[in-house]
């Protein structure tokens, strides 16, 4: 099985804000799957969703997948909310689900720094009704593919990065 890790969760969770302080502490690479396809496509996530629709941006993803599964050991990953889907998460690394309630998500965002970017990158939330009943939804899905649940609410980062180095390795 590969050595990656692989961080899994609710939009907005902070996967990757977790895997920038957990590769900068344990020195080793990190690697965003949406970055990864907005680099492919030269194109925004949010404008892909628009232009070419959600079916597109998911083979995107199981495309993303297939790769990392055949050119990437040795790296911590973090994927978007939905990337979970894709047929071959198991085969990439150990699974992480960084997991919180739906209200300290949302939380986390709205009193944010920089809550309007954070926010906008994730237009869901512009209609929690709907943002809501999609975490629930994969709430199931995410602790059932997980090997490790790490819950992060009440944490500091140090608390989280040293969790998931301690039960990896």
């Amino acid at each position: 099985m590969k050595s990656n890790i692989i961080l899994i969760g609710f939009m907005g969770v902070g996967k990757g804000t977790t895997a920038r302080a957990y590769a900068r502490r344990y020195k080793c690479f990190n690697i965003d799957t949406d970055d990864l396809i907005e680099s492919k496509e030269n194109n925004k996530i949010k404008n892909i969703f628009a232009e070419d629709g959600e079916k597109y941006f998911r083979a995107l993803e199981q495309e993303c997948a297939d790769w990392i599964e055949s050119s990437v050991d040795n790296s911590l990953i973090s994927c978007g909310g939905g990337f979970y889907n894709i047929n071959n998460l198991k085969s990439l690394g150990t699974v992480i689900l960084l997991d919180a309630s739906y209200e300290w998500i949302y939380n986390r965002l709205s009193t944010a720094e920089n809550s309007k970017a954070k926010l906008k990158k994730r237009p869901l939330f512009s209609e929690p009704k709907k943002a809501k009943k999609l975490y629930k939804e994969r709430e199931k899905e995410y602790k059932k593919l997980a090997d490790i649940v790490i819950n992060v609410e009440k944490k500091d980062m140090q608390e989280i990065i040293k969790e998931i180095n301690t039960k990896v390795n």
